[in-house]
């Protein structure tokens, strides 16, 4: 270990990026073939549309990496770690962050999964952040990645509506500086991990006897929201105690983005005005791990995260984990460099990439 591994004791942000798939699914769209509305969708989320990936997890995460990347100014090579949340894997073994490390080319980076639905990204930004500031590593990108519409049941009103794909990434890097993820706070409220879950797959499954169909998402909506509020608010008080900090002393609240009426309980919680809460489920629906990281990069390309500002996030997901982090800012708002690079191309709508999807759930 050398002197500048000893001396490093936190993990700045210094790059972000995002991946969005182009094909959007409006309210609307989904109306053709679901039982339901625009105001409907609306008035009980605050979801306006989603995303659909024509590409794997793999690649909306290596894109995301690669902007990041580009922001924070450092090559491939200078990776030492990629920590990817996620729980749509494109495969089981290899790890998707393997192929996400082939893809950038951080070929000096270890890379492994990790799957703490939605709150991934906070669990792996803890990890990571832990090795840099350990001085174990100096260099890590971290990645919140999804492709949600994969186990979407279309013919499920109530879990179609709310999910969507994409990814959001940043680079974190050893510094003297008293910056990053400074504190965090997790959890896991396992007694009532029954209440959000994908059925039907995994060894937990009867394979040959019963082997699965149609897999869906099981969700007990009312009692999630309930829990959600409350392990989302009891983190974030956590996490403000350990950093002495009060609720005035917050510049921006970026949550986790499943319901408006989740964060709108949240931001009434803390006394937070509007400007104070950075929310864009509008656009993008649930994308899971990749909310708190795409929604963290919407706020550093729309001017609000200013320099030193004082971060909270919280995150609440499947198992059921929750999360709350304090994130000191450091002084560089905007990307020391751009990525150019784009998905490959796609010509067809969000309906006509899920058309054979729809057709298998409405059928069954």
């Amino acid at each position: 270990m050398n002197a500048e591994s000893q001396s490093a004791t936190y993990a700045e942000i210094t790059g972000w990026g995002k991946c969005v798939p182009p094909a959007q699914l409006t309210n609307d769209d989904l109306a053709t073939f679901v039982d339901t509305s625009d105001e409907w969708i609306t008035t009980r989320t605050g979801i306006k549309a989603r995303r659909i990936s024509h590409v794997n997890t793999a690649e909306l995460a290596a894109l995301a990496a690669k902007r990041a990347m580009a922001a924070a100014g450092i090559s491939p090579e200078e990776v030492d770690l990629v920590a990817l949340a996620t729980s749509c894997p494109d495969t089981i073994v290899p790890n998707t962050a393997s192929k996400v490390q082939q893809l950038i080319g951080a070929k000096n980076a270890a890379a492994f999964d990790l799957n703490s639905a939605c709150t991934g990204f906070l669990y792996a930004l803890q990890n990571a952040t832990a090795q840099v500031r350990s001085g174990m590593i100096k260099k890590a990108v971290v990645i919140g990645a999804e492709r949600m519409s994969w186990w979407v049941n279309w013919a499920l009103r109530e879990t179609a509506v709310l999910f969507g794909d994409g990814a959001g990434a940043v680079v974190i890097e050893a510094s003297d500086k008293p910056t990053g993820l400074v504190h965090a706070q997790l959890g896991c409220d396992s007694e009532a991990r029954d209440i959000l879950e994908i059925r039907g797959f995994g060894t937990d499954m009867d394979r040959y006897e019963n082997p699965p169909s149609a897999l869906d998402v099981h969700f007990m909506g009312p009692d999630i929201f309930k829990r959600a509020v409350r392990a989302m608010g009891q983190g974030s008080e956590t996490v403000l105690a350990k950093a002495q900090l009060s609720v005035d002393d917050i510049d921006l609240l970026v949550p986790h983005q499943a319901n408006l009426r989740i964060i709108a309980s949240l931001q009434k919680q803390f006394k937070l005005a509007d400007e104070q809460v950075m929310v864009n489920i509008h656009n993008y629906g649930n994308t899971s791990a990749a909310t708190v990281p795409i929604a963290l990069c919407e706020a550093l390309e729309t001017g609000r995260v200013k320099p030193g500002a004082n971060i909270m996030t919280a995150a609440f997901g499947a198992g059921l984990t929750w999360g709350a982090g304090y994130i000191k800012w450091g002084e560089r708002v905007t990307p020391v460099n751009v990525c150019d690079e784009e998905l490959p191309a796609n010509d067809k709508t969000a309906q006509e990439l899920l058309s054979i999807a729809i057709k298998h759930c409405l059928n069954k």
